[in-house]
């Protein structure tokens, strides 16, 4: 299953009858899926199917979607208000000559509100329904726009993301064969760690002190981070190549990597060591940076 990219842009076109529209969608970072609807008034009914529709094809993500209605043709039919017409003609029986001899003219009647309204036609039932069934098509078009944007973007990702894990496991791999980890090495510094500290008095005891430094080199041995950290590299990239709304859970490995470095780096007894640290830090804010893009 591909990735996808929380971004993207579609738009989608259609007409039935008399009506031409266009379907835009807009794709933006989120925690969950969001969708927001903007409808001309008086088609608010396309929205239920359209919701569904989305929310087949997208787990996250804020989505904006508008639709613009418009008419390819102007229509106007009169429309008089008979009970208004007739009480009005009534009004004007009984009143007789007393307050207006004149007839009632066209332009008079125009001029009085609520007697004659211009508005649209009313559709048949017939093309009411093949109106929506092409909108809701129109749309499907525009959410399958939109979907392989989101995967076009993601397959892109995919790639930065697999080389940040790829820096990771080299770093990884730059702490467990930096000489400063090798038993020699580790006894060496230990050793002159004891002698000079035995140097400054003879009331020490140095079974003691040498117990005392091998505790202190359990502690400071790398050994399990950097299991941990190899596991998570094999994590992630199982999990980039699987695809699918994979965001949440790269997000956590993201949080893993950085608990790991920051405890080689506050562990670490050797300078090499705690740069390779530092630029593990950097690697993996940049990856987590990415990670927050995608679905």
């Amino acid at each position: 299953m591909a990735l996808q990219s929380m971004t993207g842009f579609a738009r989608s076109e259609g007409e039935s009858g008399r009506f031409r529209w266009v379907w835009e969608l807009r794709s933006v970072n989120g925690k969950g899926l969001d969708l927001r609807f903007r409808l001309p008034q008086g088609l608010e009914a396309p929205e239920a199917d359209c919701r569904a529709t989305a929310g087949a094809v997208f787990t996250r993500g804020n989505v904006q979607i508008a639709l613009n209605l418009s008419t390819l043709d102007e229509r106007l039919e009169a429309v008089i208000n008979e009970e208004a017409l007739a009480a009005l003609l009534a009004l004007k029986t009984r009143l007789g000559d007393a307050i207006d001899p004149a007839p009632l003219t066209l332009s008079a009647l125009l001029g009085m509100r609520g007697i004659i309204d211009f508005r649209e036609p009313a559709e048949a039932p017939e093309a009411v329904e093949a109106r929506a069934a092409a909108l809701l098509a129109s749309f499907r078009d525009a959410v399958e726009a939109l979907r392989m944007m989101r995967e076009h973007e993601g397959a892109a990702l995919a790639d930065v993301l697999l080389g940040h894990v790829a820096k990771i496991e080299d770093l990884a791999l730059k702490v467990e064969a930096d000489p400063s980890r090798q038993p020699t090495e580790i006894a060496r510094r230990l050793q002159a760690q004891v002698e000079a500290l035995l140097s400054t008095t003879q009331s020490l005891d140095r079974d003691r002190l040498h117990a005392e430094a091998a505790l202190i080199a359990t502690k400071a041995d790398l050994r399990e981070e950097i299991d941990r950290l190899k596991a998570h590299v094999i994590a992630a990239r199982e999990l980039i190549t699987e695809g699918g709304p994979i965001g949440r859970k790269l997000d956590f490995l993201a949080q893993e990597f950085n608990r790991e470095s920051n405890t080689i780096c506050s562990k670490s007894n050797a300078a090499s060591v705690t740069a390779h640290g530092l630029e593990l830090k950097v690697v993996i804010d940049q990856f987590r940076e990415q990670v927050q893009n995608l679905e």
